[in-house]
């Protein structure tokens, strides 16, 4: 079992920056991936970006290319996603998941992670 709890939401305007952390507990290790995904309510659970636990490969979605960040702090156990030129639309709850697999293979899909925390809100006023 892994435990994941997310920090760092809030409310911002656009063009402003937000970092999310996500804290993993429980039975981690190095083969496997965490991502974040978002929701927005009427949509369906969105990818947003993933990173490998072992070798710090990273993915995106293409609308936050160039605009967040997502990197991992091993000693903590942490994953964060960095968050840039925030725009309305990046509005929703942000979700931190994991799953025992270190490779691309669906790493965009929700389902093909096993573990997700609570989830926090992320607001970007225009």
């Amino acid at each position: 079992q892994v435990q994941l709890v997310e920090s760092g939401g809030g409310l911002v305007q656009a063009g402003g920056s937000l970092r999310l952390s996500c804290a993993a507990s429980g039975r981690t290790g190095s083969n496997y991936n965490m991502g974040w995904f978002r929701q927005a309510p009427g949509i369906e659970r969105a990818f947003v970006a993933a990173i490998s636990w072992s070798n710090g490969v990273t993915y995106y979605a293409d609308s936050v290319k160039g605009r967040f960040t997502i990197s991992r702090d091993n000693a903590k156990n942490t994953v964060y996603l960095q968050m840039n030129s925030l725009k309305p639309e990046d509005t929703a709850v942000y979700y931190c998941a994991a799953r025992y697999y270190s490779g691309s293979n669906y790493v965009a899909s929700p389902r093909a992670y096993g573990y997700w925390g609570q989830g926090t809100q992320v607001t970007v006023s225009s």
